[in-house]
Order: C-alpha cells, then structure tokens, then sequence
C-alpha cells in the first residue's frame, strides 16, 4: 500500500469493521510468490464515511441490505443453533437478476462475514459459487441470537466494492451476555498478541498488532488471502463494517494499521493472522475516548 489505510468505519452490529477482516502476510526468504497487497479490501480504505462526490459521505459498510443497486438475498435467514447450516444466498444486481461475475479481491471473490450482534464470535468465510449465481457456505452459529451477515465483494465492471448487510436469525436457548472483555493482550492457540495505540474519534491514528510465540516475536507470518494480517473493526450497537488491510509489509511480528475511529464508542477487533499453515483469530475489544465504557468492561 503506498499511503496509510484509513480505517472510516466500524461494526456495531457486525466487521470489521473499522470493520478490521483479516488476512495474513507472505513469508519472506527466497520465496519466489508475489509480494502481499497491501490495498484495503474491495480496492477501497472502507464503504463508509468517505467523502465523496463533493463531501458527500457514505452510510458505514453493512449497514445496509442494498446499495447502489445491489442487494444482498439470503435464502433462509432461520437457522438452528449448533446445527451444520447451508448457508445460501445471492447479490442481486441493477437489473434484478443473480450477479454471477467478479472481481477477485485478495484471492477471493466475495468475503462472508458472520458475528453475532454481541460480538462474541466471529466467521469469516469464503462460499463457493453456482452458476446460477448461488453462493453457498457451510457453517454453524454457536449459540442462539440474533446475528449479522456481511457480503464483502465487487462486481465486475464496478469502479469500487460493497459490503452488504443482513439478518440471520439463529434459534435454541437464548443467553445474552455483554460484550467480551479484553485487555491489551490476549492469547490464542499459544500465540500472544499485543495491540498497540488507540482509537481516536475524528484523528487518524495507528494500531499495532505484535504477534508472539513462547516468548519469542513471530517474524515468518504466512501468506492469507494476499497481505500478513487481516484486520475486522465493528463498531458494538450497529455493526458498522470495514474490512481493511495493513500497511507495513514485513512478515512480523509488527502489524500495522492506519485508522480513524467515525465515533465515539466501543469496538470489538479482530484480527486473522497465518502461522505454521493455520489461521488464528485474535480478538480485542476497544472503547474509544469520550465513549462510556460497556456495562462490565474495564477501558
């Protein structure tokens, strides 16, 4: 990436996101494969927030079931908790019809996101395509609640990218909770990461994720999705949306990120990242200055 990326928008609601999806770096060496994009997702720092056409500003990405035409159709917004779930659904187009061409972004043609609205867990997928414009996606929600799907994606021919929000509506035994708490420092699978700086209403800033194993910095992050870390930001309440991509291109154990936080509040990151051929999900939740602390969240 030649310029910082700028993080316009978070999830509240689901993403990343400051709506940070994550995708992680290339190893470095004589390995003789491209080097990690370093762009944000979708050719775009965000689908929310930034002026456009004169200072007119965009709703946050996944905000919104429709969007310049485009319109997101899940199949079966009604699943069970814990059970296998087919997830199906289509990207209706201008003209009404299933859009069936691309383009790749980061390895992919669409990225599916799914978190719940309290932010406990996060998915990200990757569906398969039908000819009849189908995307599929096998998965399974943990617990019962409401959840928030995110279609992250560019038509062929489109000048930039959509995220693309709905429902999903999960039954069983319904268990609130308030959002995750996390420090600066958490664990996952035996790897520690650290993050670094904060998010600032209205200023740009940099976060800083530091990837470490036992003790010592992981310096050999793999490849995923074309960049050395994914990062996901939703903002708790609404779900706002970004998915961007970092801006250091280094393999570890630093990965860096330029952001602007759209407001105050509380935001749940979270970050992918590849190690020794698995791809590891660090989550961090973060409440901006000026914003009250969650209920049972220590800032």
């Amino acid at each position: 990436m030649n310029t910082p990326l700028r993080i316009t928008a978070f999830t509240a609601g689901l993403a990343a996101a400051f709506g940070l999806a994550l995708g992680v770096g290339h190893a470095t060496g004589n390995d003789p494969s491209p080097k990690p994009a370093t762009t944000a997702h979708g050719g775009h720092a965000g689908h929310g927030a930034e002026p456009t056409d004169g200072g007119a500003e965009h709703l946050p990405g996944g905000l919104q079931v429709s969007e310049r035409g485009y319109t997101l159709s899940v199949e079966n917004p009604f699943v069970t908790a814990g059970s296998p779930t087919d997830l199906r659904f289509r990207i209706l187009g201008t003209d009404g019809k299933p859009v069936t061409a691309y383009q790749q972004q980061h390895e992919k043609d669409l990225h599916l996101i799914v978190a719940p609205r309290d932010l406990s867990t996060f998915q990200h997928l990757h569906p398969t395509l039908a000819a009849d414009g189908t995307w599929s996606a096998q998965t399974a929600v943990p617990a019962a609640g409401e959840y928030r799907v995110f279609a992250d994606f560019t038509p062929a021919g489109a000048s930039e990218g959509l995220t693309l929000g709905a429902d999903l509506h999960a039954a069983g035994d319904l268990r609130p909770a308030p959002l995750p708490e996390t420090g600066r420092t958490v664990t996952v699978d035996g790897y520690t990461v650290t993050l670094g700086g904060d998010l600032t209403p209205g200023r740009s800033g940099t976060l800083t994720l530091t990837v470490s194993k036992d003790g010592r910095p992981v310096t050999d992050l793999q490849p995923y999705l074309g960049a050395y870390g994914h990062l996901v930001a939703l903002r708790a309440g609404d779900l706002a949306y970004l998915h961007v991509h970092p801006d250091t291109g280094t393999p570890g154990p630093e990965i860096g990120f330029t952001t602007t936080a759209p407001s105050p509040g509380s935001y749940r990151l979270f970050l992918d990242f590849k190690h020794q051929d698995t791809v590891r999900t660090a989550a961090f939740t973060v409440t901006t200055e000026g914003a009250a602390a969650p209920a049972g969240h220590q800032h």
